[in-house]
């Protein structure tokens, strides 16, 4: 049972964070606002060691579309598993998430509906047996003929809609799998994808090569989607809007391709040897929960390539992955329905609360809880090579990844924070003892070692950034790569500076240079992992502050400055996630707990003392908006899996035809969004608490 603290308590859980009153105060823009902080930061810490799962970690739920639960309900049918009980269930979830017009969105709050989500869940849906005339799959019906129909659907919906018999697989982006024999300096190499992409594109391209599909049930066929006839609609994906040369290359190359294979390559011997070589490397690339790459997409289109290849349910790569389904870790039950999560996030939810608790100056208070929560983390430290190895065959691994078992796939975003929530106990005999000081050059090493060449840091490889890759068809989904991102990079300066590193180390003066260079004309920085201009921006300050930066610099001025003019009447900050496609969002929309905090780190990093009324208005926000549990309730997406560019990173967004050639809106139908449960918590208890640092004594 959560409880807020006794006032008694709160003095021993921030007796660093707020000084004795003097009797003398001269009035600031914190006075009186002392022991009302006090009393948030310690209800927050309660709440928070409140979730601590029993062996120490943390981990909230992850939101993100409902073409997580129609894509497992669709896969369940193409198996065979018509049956399972977790079919009705993910069906529950779906009308639990409809919109009122009937469509599906992207994300909480979207001004309109994505078609791709829609017609998924539709499909699954009908495969249930719900009949096209019940209310929900009618308004789902008009909803989309009034966008168009399903000529407007993604590449992966079209994939979708064939392995149910609803799309002729010659429509849709080939994948020969033959690329899996491309050399690493070959562009085309699934080594040059994105880690997510190329994870992805080895079981689609098996299924791709064999075309298979399970038809629906005569009654249940998506009848209504063509409504004047499957031999009259036009299955040809669009021409995106100002292509170049190359992408009507590819498109011609693909029409080839799918010549190629219904007249040679069906069962041709080096296809059959290209497709063993790729089922060798699903196989060897499987986690140990059940899943691949940490990610839905590889584990549902792993489970169905191999299927599809003889491999059965008792197989012992088969059974594991069918019992994922199962595993809380993944999946989230909640009367009749069930969820099942695009990503699990423990290890990034245990540093953050680790970073947060700190911040707090809770160890004293929580040493025993803080201590499990450290020896879980280190423990999760990768010491096996993963892919990114391939480019980096001499570096030593020492990396963290996101989830629970992700060995492959270790990132430089996740081993940043990992070092910064270390930086706490490396001096503490005890952990010496562990081997904390060991983990931490290894991780450190593997960073450095991972530093694309402009400077900047990706997530999951070096120099991901091959930009031909985004213009083969199989890449409209959203984004086929992975090249250094702001917000990636400092957090690795925030941690080179809090672990000491010299400010002269090549890697941090290229860091700091790339980050200077991505700085918008307005001052703020783009956020790729998270929405979106807030959290650029308030990630880098924070970083710049680590490593000694002057924080008086013009350039610095012009960030803070940006926060400044965002804030909002209620003294929140919000930035909704249609400004990754509309110019007018950015850095605006509904205040959040999670926004406000980042846009407060970053003004309190700067500490300008003319912002110190902008930074007490934020900290009453998140005062006045705590519940009683000590708990900040946040419904709006504030986490981003990709915006759906295709180049993974910022692009103009004030070109008229970007809408077009993206074929997106504010609705981001190319894009991915998250809501991460635990960020309501940990971003507030780590502005709160660094704001008291600023206070004027008495305050």
């Amino acid at each position: 049972m959560n409880t807020i603290s006794h006032p008694s308590k709160v003095k021993a859980a921030v007796s660093a964070t707020v000084p004795p009153t003097p009797s003398c105060v001269t009035p600031t823009p914190f006075t009186g606002m002392g022991n009302s902080l006090a009393h948030t930061v310690a209800a927050a810490c309660d709440w928070l060691i409140g979730e601590q799962k029993a062996d120490g970690h943390w981990v909230g739920p992850v939101a993100s579309n409902a073409s997580m639960e129609a894509e497992w309900c669709l896969a369940l049918w193409y198996l065979g598993l018509e049956d399972h009980p977790l079919r009705p269930r993910l069906g529950k979830a779906l009308l639990h998430m409809q919109r009122e017009d009937g469509s599906w969105g992207t994300y909480w709050g979207a001004g309109n509906g994505d078609i791709n989500a829609t017609v998924e869940a539709y499909a699954a849906l009908r495969s249930l047996g719900y009949a096209a005339d019940t209310p929900e799959l009618s308004k789902a019906c008009a909803w989309i003929m009034r966008m168009g129909g399903l000529r407007n659907v993604r590449v992966f919906t079209r994939y979708w809609l064939a392995l149910i018999g609803e799309w002729p697989w010659e429509q849709t982006p080939n994948l020969p799998p033959e690329v899996i024999w491309f050399p690493n300096k070959f562009v085309f190499s699934i080594y040059n994808f994105a880690q997510w992409a190329r994870a992805t594109l080895v079981p689609l391209a098996i299924l791709s090569a064999r075309r298979p599909s399970r038809p629906l049930r005569p009654q249940d066929r998506l009848d209504a989607l063509f409504p004047q006839g499957r031999e009259n609609f036009d299955y040809v994906l669009p021409k995106k809007e100002g292509v170049d040369l190359w992408s009507s290359f590819f498109r011609t190359t693909d029409k080839g391709l799918h010549w190629l294979q219904s007249r040679f390559l069906k069962r041709n011997t080096v296809r059959e040897a290209a497709i063993r070589h790729m089922l060798e490397w699903i196989i060897r690339h499987q986690d140990a929960d059940g899943g691949w790459g940490g990610i839905q997409p590889p584990w549902v289109y792993g489970l169905m390539a191999l299927h599809g290849e003889d491999y059965q349910f008792h197989h012992p790569v088969m059974a594991k992955a069918l019992a994922a389904l199962d595993d809380p870790g993944w999946r989230r039950d909640q009367g009749d329905a069930s969820w099942v999560q695009a990503t699990n996030s423990p290890v990034w939810d245990t540093m953050l609360a680790l970073m947060a608790l700190h911040d707090a100056n809770a160890e004293e208070r929580y040493t025993p809880q803080m201590d499990k929560a450290l020896d879980w983390l280190l423990a999760r430290q990768v010491r096996v090579k993963g892919d990114w190895s391939i480019k980096l065959p001499d570096v030593e691994p020492g990396g963290w990844a996101f989830e629970y078992a992700n060995d492959r796939y270790p990132d430089t975003d996740d081993t940043a924070v990992a070092l910064i929530a270390l930086s706490s106990c490396r001096n503490r005999e005890e952990w010496k003892e562990k081997g904390v000081e060991d983990a931490i050059t290894r991780g450190v090493n593997w960073l450095i070692a991972m530093q694309s060449s402009c400077g900047g840091w990706g997530a999951f490889d070096k120099d991901n950034n091959r930009s031909l890759l985004s213009k083969i068809p199989f890449c409209d989904f959203g984004e086929a790569l992975d090249p250094p991102s702001v917000d990636v990079t400092a957090h690795v300066l925030e941690a080179f500076g809090l672990l000491g590193v010299p400010r002269q180390t090549p890697a941090l003066q290229r860091g700091l240079a790339y980050i200077r260079a991505e700085q918008e004309a307005s001052g703020a920085w783009f956020g790729r992992w998270g929405v979106n201009y807030l959290y650029g921006t308030g990630a880098v300050l924070p970083a710049l502050a680590a490593i000694g930066e002057d924080m008086t610099q013009p350039y610095i001025t012009r960030a803070c400055d940006w926060l400044i003019a965002h804030q909002q009447e209620d003294g929140g900050w919000g930035e909704s996630c249609a400004s990754y496609m509309d110019v007018s969002s950015i850095g605006w929309g509904t205040t959040t707990p999670s926004q406000t905090a980042w846009a407060l780190m970053g003004l309190i990093a700067a500490n300008r003392e003319q912002d110190h009324p902008a930074i007490a208005r934020g900290c009453r926000y998140l005062i006045d908006r705590q519940e009683t549990d000590g708990s900040w309730t946040e419904e709006e997406f504030t986490g981003t899996g990709f915006p759906g560019y295709g180049v993974g990173q910022t692009i103009k967004l004030d070109d008229p035809a970007v809408a077009k050639r993206l074929q997106q809106g504010a609705e981001l139908s190319r894009a991915f969004m998250l809501r991460y449960d635990l960020y309501r918590q940990f971003f507030p208890l780590m502005a709160l608490s660094r704001a008291a640092r600023i206070m004027p004594v008495g305050q």
